[in-house]
C-alpha cells in the first residue's frame, strides 16, 4: 500500500502531523529564512520535553516502544484531538496486532427489513465503505448508493460526486480520515491494500489526503447536497453501528424545504426487488 505497511507507522504519523502544524499555533516565532511550513523535529522535541536525538529515533523507527507519557506529550504538542490521540497510542503500542482474516460482509434479512421501514435515504456500509444494502429512497437520492459501489471510490473517481457534494473538498478530507480510522487496527490486510493502491494510482487528491494521515471518528453532522432533480438540500447525516455494519441515514429538519424535497424524491423512488436492495 505504502510505507505505512512497514514497521515505522509511528514515525510516519509523527512526521505527517508535525508537517501540518504551523509554528505560530504553538507560540513559536517564524523567521524569514524558514524553509518548512510545519514544525521542525527539534521544535517538537523541545515542546514535548524530550531530547532531539530521542525524537529523531522515534521518527526513523529506531525506537518503536515509547512510554505513555512520551506519547501523551507528543499528542499535546501536535494538538491532536481525542480520536487522533487514540490512534497515536495504538501506533506506539508494543503489542503486535493480530491479523484478522477478512470475512464476507453479508447483511442479514432483518436489516434489509429495517432499511425498508426507514422513510429517508438509508443504506448499510461495511468496513471498507462498500455499500452492502440500500433502501429505495437511497437509490433515488444517489445511484452511487447502489449495493456493490464503494463510497470512497465513488467520491474520488466519479465526476458527478463533485456536483452532488457542495463541499466536495471537505467531504474528501472527512471520508479519507474516516477510512483510515475504520481500518486503523488492520491497515495491512489485502482489501485495504487493494483499495488504497487503486485510489493512490487514480487520484492525486486521495494521495494528498492519505499522506496527511488524518484520523476522524464519525459523530454525525450537517451536509449540503445538490441533487440533479430536486435541487439543493440541507440534511443531517448520521451513522449508527448495527452489529458489524454501519447504518447511514440522511434526513432533513421537519417541515423544512429540504424535507419537502425529499418527499418529492420518495415519489420518484421505484421499490427495489424484495424488501430492500441487496
Amino acid at each position: 500500500m505504502d510505507d505505512e505497511g512497514g514497521a515505522n507507522r509511528l514515525g510516519g504519523y509523527l512526521q505527517a502531523r508535525r508537517a501540518l502544524l504551523r509554528p505560530e499555533r504553538v507560540g513559536l516565532t517564524v523567521g524569514a529564512n524558514r524553509r518548512v511550513p510545519g514544525l521542525r523535529r527539534e521544535e517538537v522535541a523541545l515542546l514535548a520535553g524530550i531530547s532531539a536525538d530521542y525524537y529523531l529515533r522515534l521518527e526513523r523507527g529506531r525506537d518503536s516502544n515509547p512510554s505513555m507519557q512520551v506519547l501523551e506529550a507528543l499528542a499535546r504538542v501536535l494538538q491532536l484531538d481525542e480520536t487522533e490521540t487514540a490512534y497515536l497510542m495504538s501506533l506506539g503500542s508494543p503489542h503486535p496486532r493480530a491479523r484478522r482474516r477478512p470475512r464476507e460482509e453479508r447483511v442479514p434479512a432483518r436489516l434489509h427489513h429495517l432499511l425498508a421501514s426507514i422513510a429517508a435515504p438509508a443504506f448499510i456500509e461495511g468496513r471498507y465503505f462498500d455499500v452492502l444494502a440500500a433502501n429505495a429512497s437511497a437509490l433515488a437520492f444517489s445511484p452511487r448508493l447502489a449495493p456493490g459501489n464503494n463510497r470512497l471510490r465513488s467520491l474520488l473517481l466519479d465526476p458527478e460526486e463533485r456536483e452532488f457534494h457542495q463541499d466536495w473538498e471537505g467531504s474528501v478530507s472527512t471520508f479519507v480520515a474516516l477510512f483510515r480510522h475504520s481500518i486503523a487496527d488492520n491497515i495491512d490486510d489485502a482489501r485495504a491494500i487493494e483499495l488504497v493502491g487503486e485510489l493512490s494510482l487514480a487520484s492525486a487528491r486521495f494521495r494528498e489526503e492519505w499522506a496527511r494521515q488524518g484520523v476522524r471518528n464519525f459523530v454525525g453532522g450537517a451536509v449540503q447536497i445538490r441533487h440533479p432533480i430536486i435541487g439543493e438540500l440541507q440534511l443531517h447525516r448520521d451513522k449508527m453501528q448495527v452489529e458489524d455494519f454501519v447504518l447511514v441515514v440522511y434526513y432533513a429538519e421537519e417541515n423544512s424545504p429540504s424535507a419537502e424535497r425529499l418527499r418529492i424524491l420518495d415519489t420518484l423512488a421505484a421499490p427495489p426487488p424484495g424488501t430492500a436492495s441487496h
